[in-house]
């Protein structure tokens, strides 16, 4: 596969046809316009899609993997980089890896690596099997490692919405929750959580004013729904030791309510975690301005070489 610019491609690909960069960045949704603004188009990649990581419920679960290139054919042995692992969202029940593929570019173009993942949705197993699945993707960062040039010192996991959830019960599940039995093996950690408004506590989402159908949908008829929303509800396992956690969460979000942002900041806070809340004023579920998405990613890079992720040296981070 020929390496190219990530930005490029996607211009390529949905045709745009102007002579002129500057123009091209007009007309790319937000996050991508970010990207190209950031690296002036510069990046080439290696993609290797569709490796199976796990095979759970007669299903083999995917991922693709994104590589710097920069013209040659990453290699064994060269120096590892931060690898983000991204969770789509979809409320447990649909989209897939492919739908956010464009959320990954503002790190391919810093020059990270990726491995963007699937996961079981609720149509082929309810919960906890999506907590379960991200964990293994986790632990198959770790297994990798040398042969992508995982920088497993520097991992970090983000998604958006439920997917945000999911990064977030890679990040904070202790061992002691028994979620990670699906594929045993050695303690994994994160440096960091980005968090895009994903829910911090699924049985707010069961039942009364704020229930969402795609809730209901992943816990289904279990008879302990309760105890495992609980059990896959980040707010559960708030505590000393967790990642340092940045989330983004508009402050008009009709899907996931604003205030378990709140409750997630300040339950982090008092356990002294490292953490940032920042609020995007009228900001929806997702669907952010250009400005609104520069914003957010300017305090996510200060936030991440805080914890000294962008930069050498050992960062932050947690052991589940």
């Amino acid at each position: 596969m020929k390496p190219m610019s990530v930005v490029s491609a996607f211009v390529m690909l949905v045709g745009f046809a102007s002579s002129s960069t500057q123009a091209q960045v007009s007309q790319l949704p937000a996050n991508v316009a970010w990207a190209a603004e950031l690296s002036g188009l510069l990046t080439s990649y290696w993609v290797t899609p569709n490796v199976t990581y796990l095979t759970a419920s007669n299903v083999d679960v995917k991922l693709d993997v994104y590589q710097v290139a920069n013209g040659a054919i990453p290699a064994p042995g060269t120096a590892p980089r931060p690898t983000l692992l991204y969770i789509h969202g979809g409320g447990w029940t649909g989209l897939s890896k492919e739908s956010s593929s464009l959320a990954v570019l503002p790190y391919l173009e810093l020059g990270w690596n990726v491995v963007n993942i699937n996961y079981r949705l609720a149509s082929t197993a309810p919960a906890p099997a999506a907590v379960e699945d991200c964990l293994c993707a986790l632990r198959w960062v770790y297994r990798n490692a040398k042969q992508y040039n995982f920088d497993t010192s520097r991992i970090v996991v983000s998604g958006e919405s439920s997917g945000g959830h999911l990064a977030l019960m890679t990040g904070m599940t202790p061992a002691s929750a028994g979620l990670d039995r699906q594929c045993p093996g050695e303690e994994t950690k994160v440096a960091a959580v980005v968090n895009w408004f994903g829910i911090d506590d699924v049985a707010e989402l069961l039942n009364g004013p704020t229930a969402r159908p795609f809730a209901i949908t992943w816990l289904g008829s279990l008879p302990n729904r309760d105890e495992i929303a609980r059990r896959v509800s980040p707010l559960t396992y708030a505590r000393a030791g967790v990642p340092p956690i940045i989330t983004v969460h508009g402050d008009a979000d009709p899907l996931v309510p604003y205030t378990q942002a709140i409750r997630l900041r300040d339950a982090l806070t008092k356990a002294g975690v490292p953490n940032q809340l920042v609020t995007v004023p009228g900001g929806k579920h997702g669907g952010f301005t250009r400005d609104q998405m520069k914003t957010a990613y300017g305090s996510i890079l200060e936030f991440l070489s805080k914890q000294r992720v962008l930069t050498a040296g050992t960062p932050t981070t947690a052991q589940r």
